[in-house]
């Protein structure tokens, strides 16, 4: 099932609140958070915190994306904030076995992300021990950039091993998603398509003219 996550990187954060409940009233039942920690990305963003608030006050799901060094050493503090999956990139840690084994023992679904310089090959060898793998259509750190046509390829492949294994696992694409290509996104596998600047017109939360995603 196809299904379109709003990202909140961009967010006005005086009025997230009132853009949750908004998704939640569209049918929206899970958001994407964008953990960054200005080194293995330039920007930085937010903690474990916002996922423990967001659960506090709203029955929805967070799909948390880190895009830090050495996520092993924060692992814990986003299972115990009430992440529902959480996804690490490859390029950031030698210790990714270590960390699909204590993500799934706590009951949390597991992803592994790539960047768009990254050979796809690398993983392969996951493909019967994740829930998700998560490509970077941009390259990781700001909202707003433009989408690279060539990280389909990586959709593709992984359709294919996901066909020849008879494996399931969900395939996300995040990364200058807007309408005028989210129909080729779908139409090559993705099936978990992040969205981002594209759903703040004007800093304003809309889900107006994206038609039946979710």
């Amino acid at each position: 099932m196809k299904r379109l996550l709003p990202s909140i990187l961009t967010a006005d954060f005086l009025n997230l609140t009132s853009d949750i409940q908004i998704m939640k009233d569209s049918g929206i039942d899970i958001i994407h958070i964008d953990v960054m920690d200005g080194v293995f990305v330039p920007n930085i963003t937010f903690g474990h915190k916002i996922i423990e608030d967001i659960k506090k006050h709203f029955d929805i799901k967070c799909d948390v994306h880190l895009m830090i060094t050495q996520p092993e050493k924060h692992i814990d503090n986003f299972i115990n904030a009430g992440a529902d999956v959480i996804t690490v990139h490859i390029e950031a840690s030698e210790n990714i076995d270590s960390i699909i084994e204590k993500v799934r023992q706590a009951g949390v679904k597991i992803g592994i992300s790539l960047n768009p310089d990254t050979d796809v090959q690398l993983l392969k060898r996951y493909i019967d021990k994740v829930d998700m793998f998560l490509v970077m259509s941009v390259f990781p750190g700001y909202g707003g950039q433009r989408f690279i046509k060539e990280t389909l390829d990586k959709i593709d492949t992984l359709v294919k091993w996901r066909e020849e294994s008879g494996l399931y696992f969900d395939i996300e694409i995040d990364g200058g998603i807007k309408k005028d290509n989210i129909n080729e996104v779908i139409k090559h596998g993705a099936n978990m398509i992040v969205v981002g600047s594209a759903l703040y017109e004007g800093g304003v939360f809309t889900l107006e003219g994206w038609g039946d995603v979710n």
